[in-house]
Parts: structure tokens; sequence; C-alpha cells
């Protein structure tokens, strides 16, 4: 499976599936491990959370990149993070003109959600 099965992207308005059931609800087989990693290798890395957090808390959860670029290093890296992001499915992104505006889609937050809820049952 490549990284960007970790969360599918959706078109915009359309809901993502989540890829694996809840973390509490039973243990992961190997194949679902497998296509989670992807997304937590992803939000691994702090700068990378720091820009995840950055896009997803911005108005209308989109972000110019020109916005969200202080985060302590160069451009090109910036560029490397949003890429990584983007790989394992986490963000879309769209060349508006010059510049390039980022996109967490609500869709992919509520299958985040999803896989890290708490199981009633065990809570």
């Amino acid at each position: 499976m490549s990284n960007a099965e970790a969360l599918p992207e959706a078109a915009p308005g359309r809901a993502v599936a989540p890829c694996c059931p809840p973390l509490t609800e039973r243990p992961f087989t190997a194949e679902e491990a497998e296509t989670a990693a992807p997304m937590f290798k992803a939000l691994g890395d702090p700068v990378r959370l720091r820009l995840f957090s950055a896009i997803a808390s911005h108005e209308g959860g989109e972000a110019c990149v020109c916005d969200i670029s202080d985060v302590g290093v160069s451009q090109p890296t910036v560029s490397h993070h949003l890429k990584k992001l983007k790989e394992a499915g986490l963000l879309t992104s769209e060349r508006r003109g010059t510049w390039v505006y980022y996109r967490v889609e609500p869709s992919v937050l509520a299958a985040m959600g999803q896989l890290l809820a708490v199981n009633a049952a065990t809570a």
C-alpha cells in the first residue's frame, strides 16, 4: 500500500471513510497497521504537526502557504513537510495564481477522530 492510502483524499464535500476501526475496538491487523502508520508518521514530526494544526485551525480549514510558513524552518523545508502531509492523505492543495492553498478536509479530521475514538464500552 502506498503512503497516500492512509486516509484517502476526498473531493470537497465528500466524506472519507476511516481506514481502520477505532484503536480501542480491537487490535489492528497487519494490513490496517500498514495503512494507518503513514498518517501517524507524518504527524510525528513537530514541524508537520504545527503546519497541519495551522491549516486545520485557519479560518475555513484552508490556508495559503504564505500564511503558515513561519514555523522556524526554511521555505523549501516547509514545502517538503507539506508534501509529506499530502502524501499521507492529510492535506489537499490548490494553486491559485502564484500561491498554493492547503486544506484539511473536514472528513479527514472526522476519520482521524473516529480512528482515535474511545469505545464507550471500554471507557
